[in-house]
């Protein structure tokens, strides 16, 4: 089949992706699969091979996905339970003062947002948004605008979370690289974010119709810590970064160390994303459920709790990497790097673009990732990039998911609802905020790609 008619199934098969979603309505898991197999057939994939691909598609996006999502929802939902998100801005407030409150409280949502997902880490810190609003005598929108954005640009960009897990797995990056790289760049991208949106924490906006204000904000169960005080901020910071830590740690240290030697071995399995987390929730067990007085079988209830809620997003994330095994498997993804290699756009460009394309037309960011991530995997592996090339090629398409956010996008609601902000001034207001954090996101990765060349 001709390079064109692949492109052309290729574009076909995410329009049709995107009409499943938005107006047939049928759950992402469900379209992602159907989409897999009428691509699968309309390339021409054998009969017999279209399931086994599907399957391998499946296993191979999930072998660690399914470790290292269930693990950081295990870890962020002990801290959310036990109120360390309260207990962290606070003591962030404290030391940076209550003129800096939303600076404060923005340092602590991105630090809470590497083991929480988006739209429970701001849910969980929405009562400290309020409530530091209204002892600074700003607005919610002041503080929590830059909340969100903080929250939602980790949520895209660093492990524990499924996109960028599952893209590092489909582009074949290695997950700690990636924390190492995206860290700093994801913490500039914030900080320059927090200044640029000032404008936007100013507008004049009108009071929404949303169901949740801040007198109706219920945390009861995510910060109460059974009647306990809420863990101190810096038991709060070490869990969050222990993970970080040994992960980071064992990827530089395996590329000091011989490849054959012990000391490889050794820091390559505690640097593993899987074990580096395992470890963490083992300290949360301990640490949080003494602290809080949990008894064994109330440790085993909040650490199961967490579960459920993740239970859609491993799925999704699954039939992402079936999708993407399908464009790989028919040559689609040959035929895409054939094509970018006649033309001018750099492949960090494309995929941010496409990325982009998926995040403003289909509203989830994580199917935004995974589908823009199996598009660019071939080009990629023809492209013949440096490791630390590859890595910023995956971070500049996870940037490409963080911005546009509209109504069709479930963060939206959630954002506005809290915020007391009707459509239109959430448009203005967080869709521009997301926005603004994905490009300068993208501008801080392009000049570390340039450095790289």
């Amino acid at each position: 089949m001709s390079a064109v008619a692949l492109l052309a199934i290729a574009a076909l098969a995410v329009a049709a992706l995107l009409a499943l979603v938005l107006w047939v309505r049928l759950p992402a898991f469900v379209a992602l699969l159907i989409v897999a197999v009428g691509t699968a057939l309309a390339a021409g994939l054998p009969l017999r091979d279209v399931v086994p691909t599907i399957v391998d598609g499946v296993g191979g996006t999930l072998g660690q996905v399914v470790l290292v999502v269930g693990l950081g929802a295990m870890l962020g939902r002990a801290l959310e339970v036990a109120g360390g998100a309260r207990s962290l801005a606070e003591s962030f407030t404290a030391r940076l003062g209550r003129r800096r409150v939303a600076a404060a409280v923005t340092a602590a949502a991105f630090v809470l947002g590497i083991p929480v997902f988006f739209d429970v880490g701001f849910i969980i810190l929405a009562p400290v948004v309020f409530g530091f609003a209204a002892a600074a005598r700003v607005r919610a929108l002041d503080v929590g605008l830059p909340v969100a954005a903080a929250m939602i640009v980790v949520h895209v960009a660093l492990p524990p979370h499924p996109g960028p897990v599952a893209a590092a797995g489909i582009l074949g990056v290695d997950a700690g690289r990636l924390v190492l790289v995206a860290l700093p760049i994801c913490a500039l991208a914030v900080a320059a974010g927090f200044y640029l949106m000032r404008p936007l924490r100013r507008a004049s906006v009108t009071p929404g119709d949303g169901p949740v204000t801040a007198q109706g904000t219920d945390d009861s169960d995510a910060g109460d810590g059974d009647g306990a005080p809420a863990p101190r901020a810096w038991v709060v910071v070490a869990l969050v970064l222990l993970p970080l830590v040994l992960i980071m740690g064992g990827t530089a240290g395996t590329m000091l160390a011989e490849d054959d030697s012990f000391a490889h071995d050794v820091l390559g399995f505690v640097g593993a994303a899987p074990i580096a987390l395992l470890v963490a929730v083992l300290a949360a067990h301990v640490v949080l459920g003494r602290q809080q007085g949990w008894s064994l079988k109330r440790r085993g209830s909040v650490f199961d709790s967490a579960l459920p809620a993740v239970a859609t997003i491993v799925f999704v994330t699954g039939a992402g990497g079936a999708f993407a095994e399908v464009l790989v498997a028919t040559g689609i993804g040959e035929a895409l790097s054939s094509s970018l290699a006649e033309t001018s756009i750099p492949l960090i460009l494309m995929g941010y673009l496409i990325a982009a394309a998926l995040r403003v037309t289909q509203g989830s960011a994580s199917v935004a990732i995974l589908t823009a991530a199996g598009l660019v995997a071939q080009p990629l592996a023809d492209a013949g990039l440096s490791p630390a090339q590859a890595v910023l090629v995956l971070l500049a398409l996870c940037f490409g998911a963080a911005g546009f956010s509209h109504v069709n996008d479930s963060g939206f609601w959630i954002v506005t609802s809290y915020l007391g902000l009707g459509v239109k001034d959430g448009l203005k207001t967080w869709t521009v905020a997301s926005t603004i954090v994905s490009v300068v996101g993208l501008g801080l990765t392009l000049a570390a790609y340039a450095l790289t060349g």
